[in-house]
Parts: C-alpha cells; sequence; structure tokens
C-alpha cells in the first residue's frame, strides 16, 4: 500500500465514523439512511450531506 493509498484509507474511514456520528445523532437523518435499498443511494445520500464515502482508497 502506498502512502497516498494509505492516506485515501484512513480519509474513508474518517468520513465514515462522522457519517455514523451524524446518523445517530439525528433521528430524522436515521430514518433516511435506513430507507435507502443500495449501496449508491447510501452514497449520494452521505453526498448530500457533505460526506464523500463513495470512492474507495486504491482508486484515483
Amino acid at each position: 500500500m502506498s502512502k497516498s493509498d494509505f492516506d485515501n484509507f484512513v480519509y474513508k474511514i474518517d468520513q465514515l465514523n462522522k457519517l455514523v456520528k451524524l446518523v445517530k445523532q439525528s433521528p430524522e437523518k436515521y430514518q433516511l439512511f435506513i430507507n435507502c435499498k443500495t449501496h449508491d443511494e447510501i452514497v449520494k445520500l452521505a453526498d448530500s450531506w457533505g460526506y464523500e464515502i463513495g470512492k474507495r482508497w486504491g482508486e484515483n
């Protein structure tokens, strides 16, 4: 794993952790989150809240 890949990996984990914290703190966001049926729906919802979780850590 390159340093760049590692940095992307850590960034994605940070984004996911922040997203989980947000969803846990907001019953409305939690409901929107659990109503998603696909990975793409989750990624789009997270993106609308300012979180970048769709890109895999090894992708450019």
